[in-house]
């Protein structure tokens, strides 16, 4: 079995009252705290983890810039917020983080609120660009599965969308077609003509589910990048996903996966419409939907498909570190996923506003326990 891959995390969450209501301070935050940087509207925040192989220490990466976080924020009587849309509002209008950044007037401009969501993109480094547009592929074409397990923004301005993730339903896919890339020259070439074509502003500019990412791209590659996933605040269950991910890869790596390009009897062009489609179903209904097997084309439920991959990721990881992190994933399937729960709170009676409160209460207190556990010098850089 291939050895463990380096990993790391950008995420993506809102600021504001313990009571939801979202408070837009990202500007004076980056300004604060290093590591923290802004989005175009200033509700959302983001801070990125170093690649790091160890989930252990993943796991204080985590933690760490939310507890400077937190402390800066509570000096303010701020917080940090569950989910991954504006569940209490306002859509209607954007706040602008850096009002003189030409490029944030043009994503106000082209895409106004779509894009002020929260989520959490997950980095796999892969050893070679061959590998790195495989894994492209099959995670391509099972992000839905990802995004079932992930999803948690099902209510938008006060209101139940009646989605799981309203995020992915809104969020502007760009360019609107994307293939999955033959190989890294096939890449290169399409990025290159989106470029010309405007389509795409600048290489970052590639808007979908899972993309090639490294220092240099097009061209220079050391990773993929899982774009799908809403918000997941407990870290153990983000690990959880992220181990999902990785003995997938690792499938992939030593043979025991197949590659969809091989493997599949659709098309690339099939393959690419089909992981579509249930990267929609799944933002629809999460565990619930009932998505098409990029093999060939057979439907089954999105909970199932994860669980049959689960028990074989249990069997076959079995003496790989990713292998002890996949447990939060059992209690996942059967107890629902974050926006299921919220949706069945919301349906036995609790309003949207004492849902989110319990959430924001409950998020702290479950971060400050496990950081507690963490290592003593991990604390100690707290300071």
């Amino acid at each position: 079995m291939s050895g463990a891959l380096a990993k790391g995390f950008e995420v993506e969450m809102y600021t504001g009252l313990s009571d939801g209501t979202v408070v837009g301070c990202s500007s004076a935050a980056a300004a604060a705290l290093e590591g923290v940087v802004t989005e175009p509207d200033c509700r959302n925040l983001e801070y990125i983890t170093p690649p790091e192989a160890s989930y252990e220490q993943q796991l204080v990466h985590l933690l760490k810039p939310r507890r400077q976080l937190r402390q800066w924020l509570s000096e303010r009587q701020l917080t940090l917020l569950p989910g991954s849309t504006l569940s209490l509002g306002n859509s209607q209008r954007f706040e602008r983080s850096d009002p003189e950044n030409p490029y944030h007037h043009f994503i106000e401009a082209t895409y106004g609120t779509r894009v002020v969501t929260a989520s959490v993109h997950i980095n796999l480094g892969l050893p070679d660009t061959a590998s790195i547009m495989a894994a492209c592929r099959l995670l391509r074409c099972e992000a839905a599965l990802l995004l079932a397990l992930s999803a948690s923004s099902p209510f938008l301005d006060g209101g139940n969308t009646g989605a799981h993730s309203q995020r992915w339903r809104q969020f502007p896919i760009t360019p609107e077609q994307v293939p999955l890339f033959r190989d890294h020259a096939h890449y290169v070439s399409w990025m290159e003509a989106q470029l010309a074509a405007g389509t795409m502003r600048n290489v970052r500019h590639l808007w979908s589910s899972v993309r090639p990412n490294g220092a240099d791209r097009p061209y220079g590659l050391n990773r993929v990048e899982l774009r799908i996933c809403d918000l997941v605040t407990d870290p153990h269950q983000l690990l959880a996903i992220t181990a999902y991910c990785e003995l997938r890869l690792l499938q992939l790596l030593d043979g025991a996966a197949e590659d969809p390009a091989t493997a599949s009897q659709l098309s690339l062009e099939q393959l690419a419409q089909l992981a579509d489609a249930n990267d929609q179903q799944a933002a629809l209904s999460s565990l619930e939907a009932t998505l098409q097997h990029w093999r060939d084309g057979r439907p089954l439920q999105a909970r199932q498909w994860i669980s049959d991959q689960l028990n074989e990721l249990q069997r076959w990881g079995q003496g790989h570190s990713a292998h002890a992190w996949l447990s939060p994933l059992e209690g996942l399937l059967e107890r629902g996923n974050t926006a299921m729960r919220w949706v069945q709170r919301h349906r036995n009676g609790e309003s949207i506003s004492t849902i989110l409160q319990t959430e924001i209460a409950t998020m702290e207190r479950e971060e400050q326990l496990l950081w507690s556990r963490c290592s003593g010098s991990a604390q100690g850089d707290l300071g």
